[in-house]
């Protein structure tokens, strides 16, 4: 399906050199801020505490969100678990406060949140051990009620990012051995650098902005990976195609051909995309916020990084129309070292 056609090849590769020159300006910037800013790592790679609590009533996420944000605790997440009834909370440790501390202040001030006083209740279970229990009253009812606490430590965020970078690491390799097999493996290295390029500069957005780097923000990175590399793969497709049905345009023309000639599928499959991107930034909430806003530039440079990146970069690498078809050989060619040989 087409939303429209352009019946003129249009000169892409004709500016390539200008837009890759933009495209490198920007990849050293994204590289420069990576080096002095760094990211900023959510609780899962940092170490934190995770808090679970149970309301009787459906719990307002945003509210206990910043009731927590209150006590000046910084990048406080929460979200739904099991139940709209069930809270998980997770926060960064602070200086000087041990996690019982830090537990005792969040419950607190969610109970009071609820119009309620928190206190604690001693028992002795049946084995004899003494329990002390956080509880919440208010008129004799308790609005919420405290489930669980865990400490996430930095060695479990250290393995987290370990496994990351392993995981983008066979991404890479398989994306290029891929392309080599369907293609030729100057295409190859062409999409793995401009997949790369994105990736680069998705995480140079991030540093920039101190956006929270979460694991949901590098599955994004990851999905992003793929997503640019199927625009790649639809390109260096119709490369080939034009290869086969135009044998008087040369390399550059041929290029030229095969994005124009996509153009409009481009704009129906990534304006699609968006919309759904933008939907989960919109009415996502926090949890979703920067998972989107990753989608969101890994989608815009991906239609940038596959048009004006991979194509010419495969150009300049010397692709030619014998890499991908093999030419039939011309028996009456002088010039042909094959040629009337006869077996």
């Amino acid at each position: 399906m087409e939303l429209f056609r352009i019946r003129r090849d249009l000169p892409f590769m004709k500016y390539a050199l200008v837009l890759n020159a933009i495209s490198f300006i920007t990849f050293a910037a994204a590289v420069f801020f990576l080096a002095t800013r760094g990211l900023h790592f959510s609780i899962d790679f940092t170490g934190g505490t995770t808090v679970n609590v149970h309301y009787a009533q459906s719990a307002d996420v945003e509210k206990v969100r910043k009731a927590v944000a209150s006590l000046g605790y910084e990048d406080v997440q929460a979200q739904n678990f099991g139940s709209s009834h069930d809270v998980q909370i997770r926060v960064q440790n602070r200086p000087g406060v041990n996690q019982l501390q830090l537990v005792d202040q969040m419950f607190a001030k969610l109970c009071t949140t609820e119009g309620g006083e928190a206190s604690h209740q001693d028992s002795v279970t049946p084995q004899g051990e003494s329990v002390s229990k956080r509880v919440c009253m208010a008129g004799g009812a308790e609005p919420l009620q405290f489930q669980s606490s865990d400490a996430v430590g930095p060695s479990i965020g250290a393995e987290l990012a370990q496994d990351g970078l392993k995981a983008l690491a066979f991404v890479v390799v398989g994306i290029v051995i891929y392309l080599a097999i369907r293609f030729e493996w100057k295409f190859g290295v062409a999409g793995i650098i401009a997949n790369l390029h994105d990736v680069v500069i998705i995480l140079g957005f991030f540093a920039f902005f101190q956006w929270e780097f979460s694991p949901t923000v590098l599955a994004a990175v990851l999905a992003v990976l793929g997503y640019s590399v199927n625009e790649s793969v639809v390109i260096f497709d119709r490369v080939r195609e034009a290869f086969r049905r135009f044998r008087k345009m040369n390399t550059h023309e041929v290029i030229d051909h095969a994005i124009t000639s996509t153009i409009s599928r481009t704009i129906i499959t990534h304006g699609c995309t968006q919309l759904v991107v933008l939907s989960m930034l919109i009415f996502g909430g926090q949890t979703l916020h920067y998972f989107a806003i990753a989608l969101t530039i890994g989608i815009c440079f991906g239609i940038y990084s596959s048009v004006f990146v991979a194509a010419a970069i495969a150009m300049w690498l010397g692709v030619k129309r014998e890499d991908l078809i093999k030419l039939p050989v011309n028996k009456d060619d002088p010039d042909d070292p094959n040629a009337g040989a006869v077996v």
